[in-house]
């Protein structure tokens, strides 16, 4: 199963229990505290959500690792297509 699959089943199934407790799809009277809290659950995990996707940017960003050996493969096939280029006859 995919990552993407998981996400969603895990919405899904969320979303179903958070719309059954909120409209009271079950028959199953909650105490008022429980549905004050259960109504902006979808709002407040999409900013928590927000929150994780930014941390783990961050944390990706700031140890995200140089690669000095495919840096200096890279210029040197950038210096061999400019002379290729140049045998060709263009300008540059």
């Amino acid at each position: 199963m995919t990552k993407l699959l998981q996400w969603l089943l895990g919405l899904s199934l969320l979303g179903g229990v958070w719309v059954a407790v909120t409209f009271d799809l079950l028959g199953v009277a909650l105490p008022r505290a429980c549905w004050e809290v259960a109504w902006p659950l979808p709002a407040y995990l999409l900013v928590l959500f927000g929150c994780y996707s930014l941390a783990t940017v961050g944390y990706r960003v700031a140890t995200f690792n140089d690669c000095e050996e495919a840096a200096r493969e890279l210029q040197a096939q950038i210096l061999e297509a400019k002379a290729d280029l140049k045998s060709r006859g263009l300008l540059f």
